[in-house]
């Protein structure tokens, strides 16, 4: 079995999206119990647990203690390639950008915790507060712009021009990915507290932990734009 094929809590989520979908589960019905759903799926209680956390982020499900598994929104059972109002379709869709990003934000993020200068870090920080400020203000396209620079200017730290140009060369593309988020305004200043734990970890020169910090990123992005990724998993 291949790394992929071991990211077992995101196969799990897929699996129970199908499973709502192909048992016509609606609003307030019951799954199955948790030990039940775990032995139907072929997954370890944990797995199942991650993956209930993340549709339960969703607003997809309710988990009740001491009561069960409540369904709140229908799913479809298929994956998430054709997301309303995507106008890439035909190059992308909002998956493959998803896991693009997560490959290539989080290997550049972790190059520019040990190359980027003062200066750079200086505008990061600045960058961070004017998201603070727009985001507060409600003002969601000027916040997604800020984003998109965000995200620039790290890769433009790493000193990899080839991703740079991979980032330039599809910025719309790229841009648009980063507006998806934002449709759930309640959740918005997430994006900015992780953006925060980012440049934390860009500050403290912790390549590590920011490869790890901006692959999360990445993840709850797309996570709260109502995509789930499979993404590779450490042997």
């Amino acid at each position: 079995m291949n790394s992929i094929a071991r990211a077992v809590p995101e196969v799990a989520l897929q699996a129970i999206r199908k499973l709502i979908a192909d048992e016509g589960f609606g609003p307030g019905d019951a799954l199955p119990s948790q030990r039940d759903l775990a032995l139907q799926l072929g997954v370890s209680r944990a797995s199942l647990r991650e993956a209930l956390s993340s549709l339960s982020a969703l607003g997809m499900i309710s988990v009740q203690p001491g009561r069960g598994v409540f369904v709140q929104a229908p799913a479809q059972a298929a994956g998430h390639d054709s997301t309303p109002g995507w106008p890439f379709a035909a190059k992308a869709s909002p998956v493959d950008i998803f896991q693009l990003r997560y490959a290539l934000e989080g290997f550049a993020a972790g190059l520019a915790a040990v190359t980027l200068s003062a200066d750079e870090l200086d505008a990061l920080e600045d960058n961070v507060e004017a998201m603070r400020r727009e985001l507060k203000a409600g003002d969601f396209d000027a916040a997604a712009q800020l984003d998109f620079e965000f995200h620039r200017r790290i890769l433009l730290a790493s000193g990899n021009q080839a991703m740079l140009s991979i980032l330039t060369a599809s910025a719309e593309i790229f841009l648009e990915s980063q507006k998806l988020p934002f449709i759930r305004a309640e959740r918005a200043m997430e994006t900015w507290q992780e953006h925060r734990k980012i440049l934390r970890a860009l500050a403290r020169r912790a390549s590590v932990s920011a490869q790890k910090t901006m692959q999360e990123h990445v993840r709850n992005a797309a996570l709260r734009t109502g995509i789930s990724f499979i993404a590779p998993t450490a042997s």
